[in-house]
This record gives structure tokens, sequence and C-alpha cells, in this order.
């Protein structure tokens, strides 16, 4: 096979607004509210990214600006506090950031997002150097894959190299992302193996075989031409 899931480098946004540590608690706020986004990487002077700060950082300001936290509160929430106090990006930054390379495939992408419960991640080189941002919503692009890329890839990548002989014995078609596939095919123990490969197509939204042995329910012949 020769297709190649999409990686991140494909969906990343490339131009990213960023901060230094230095940058001051309001311009952080006035930047996220410019730019329309919940979270801004913090970057040294050669670009490497050193932490992250998000919406989630600058609440705990607004949360104890005037409240008088218990004892339990201070000690179950020490960080939150620390950040309430804040007044820079080094001081309320997550530190380090999860990151993660160009390369990564989405899927991988969105399994540390999912496990790490965070909305985006900093795109960077071997060096840790910023090129890009990803988001949940770069993500989800790939299910703005037409039905026909999806089934012409299909057929390509998964009926053509289990299935190959002969062509028509598996149809596909899709519609809104579904796949169906039906036909009789020689081995179906290679139909689980196919489910996983069709999964694995980006875009994908679910899957249905129809797909039995020759001889099976055999579709009805044609009518003989009259003679």
């Amino acid at each position: 096979m020769h297709g190649t899931p999409h990686i991140v480098g494909d969906v990343m946004t490339r131009t990213v607004a960023t901060v230094g540590r230095g940058t001051a608690f309001k311009e952080i706020v006035q930047l996220m509210r410019d730019r329309r986004i919940s979270a801004v990487p913090v970057i040294e002077e050669n670009g490497r990214v050193i932490g992250i700060v998000s919406e989630a950082d600058l609440l705990p300001k607004e949360e104890f600006r005037d409240s008088d936290p218990d004892r339990y509160t201070q000690l179950r929430r020490l960080a939150d506090l620390a950040k309430a106090g804040a007044v820079t990006a080094e001081e309320l930054m997550t530190s380090p950031a999860l990151t993660v390379r160009s390369g990564v495939t989405l899927a991988r992408a969105a399994r540390t997002m999912a496990r790490a419960k965070v909305k985006r991640l900093p795109v960077v080189d071997a060096g840790g150097v910023l090129e890009g941002i990803v988001s949940r919503a770069d993500l989800l692009k790939v299910f703005l894959r037409t039905d026909e890329e999806i089934a012409e890839e299909v057929r390509r990548e998964v009926v053509a190299y289990l299935f190959p002989s002969p062509a028509s014995a598996v149809r596909v078609n899709v519609r809104d992302g579904v796949v169906r596939l039906g036909g009789r095919v020689r081995d179906t123990s290679l139909v689980p193996v196919a489910a996983r490969l069709v999964r694995a197509v980006e875009g994908v939204v679910s899957v249905d075989f129809d797909l039995t042995p020759p001889g099976t329910s055999p579709e009805p012949e044609e009518a003989a031409a009259p003679r």
C-alpha cells in the first residue's frame, strides 16, 4: 500500500501569535482577545518553545480576586493560587509545554490531546523551535474530504491491495463519509483486515460490510437474450 496518513504539518496553522517570558498579564489577555485564540506559546528569542499560557492559566486571577481561600483550598490548589498572583507569562505559563512534531500523524496528535486534555499543541522542530500550532479543529479538517476522494483511496489502497482480482468483485460506495463495501470475496478472513484499513483512511466516519464468499446468496442471473 502506498497511501500515508495525513500529518500535522498538513493542517497546522503556521502563523502563530506568541509571547515572551516578560509579557505582561494584560497584554496576554489583549492578544488572545484580538486574535480570538485561547492560548499562546511562550518562546525564547531563538524561537524555542518554553511554555504555553492558556485561558485556564489566566482564570485563577479572577477566581481568587475577591476571595480568601481556606486552608484546604490553599493546599489543594497551590499552583492556581500562585498563578492568581502572577503578572508575567513566565509566572503564568505551563512549562514545559506539551508539543508535537510536524511529521506526526493526525491520529497520534489527537490521542496526545485527548490524554493530556488540551485543546491545542505547539508544533516544533527537532530543536524545539516553533513551527506552528495545531488545534482540535485542525485535526477535524480531514472529515471535509469529499466522498469521491475517500472512495478512490479505499479502492486504490484497500480493495486493490486485499482483493486484487477481479477488481469488480468488490463495490465501494461512500456517502457522508460512511463507507460500504459489498460483493464477493474468496477469503472472508480478510474482511476484518479490510475493516481496519478502511477505518484508517482519513475522513472515514464509519464502515459497513456486505462481503460474502462466491456462491453465497447468488445474485439473480440476467434473463437470457431471445434467440
